[in-house]
């Protein structure tokens, strides 16, 4: 009983991380229009600035959504 109020009331754990994943997700999708116009060339020269930025220390959760994004592109 006490377990239910607390899902009610927090989440469940699965729910909770849907929610944290939809967050990344709409950060992806805020991507899209600039990758949509990448050509093979360019998405293949993402990674080496992509690499850039993680080199001058940038946090890789700023740089994961357009990553992802780029990868996306990628496979289409």
């Amino acid at each position: 009983m006490v377990m239910q109020l607390f899902s009610k009331i927090f989440g469940t754990k699965n729910s909770r991380e849907l929610k944290r994943m939809n967050r990344i997700v709409m950060r992806v999708n805020e991507f899209e229009v600039d990758t949509g116009a990448l050509t093979d060339s360019e998405i293949s020269h993402k990674r080496e600035i992509f690499r850039a930025r993680l080199d001058a220390e940038e946090s890789l959760d700023s740089i994961l959504p357009e990553a992802f994004a780029v990868v996306r592109e990628a496979g289409k």
